[in-house]
């Protein structure tokens, strides 16, 4: 099984999201990308459909958009 992966930027609500995906579907299989810090995987957030942070990318390509912490562009800069 592919992993989903949660895309975020490192504020309260992402850092809480993360807390409770990770709770809910294991650590094994999310893979946690801080887009704030790795900023090269922004554009792959973004060509995947993520519009704002956090968001979770499930295996099959849905796009689930947890709470609004921040948009992509925020992020961008």
């Amino acid at each position: 099984m592919e992993k989903s992966i949660f895309y975020h930027a490192g504020c309260p609500v992402c850092l809480s999201a993360e807390h409770d995906i990770v709770n809910l579907i294991g650590s094994d299989n999310v893979e946690l990308v801080h887009i704030g810090k790795d900023r090269s995987r922004i554009l792959e957030a973004e060509k995947a459909g993520v519009q704002s942070v956090p968001a979770l990318l499930t295996p099959n390509g849905n796009v689930l958009h947890i709470n609004f912490g921040a948009s992509i562009a925020d992020v961008k800069g």
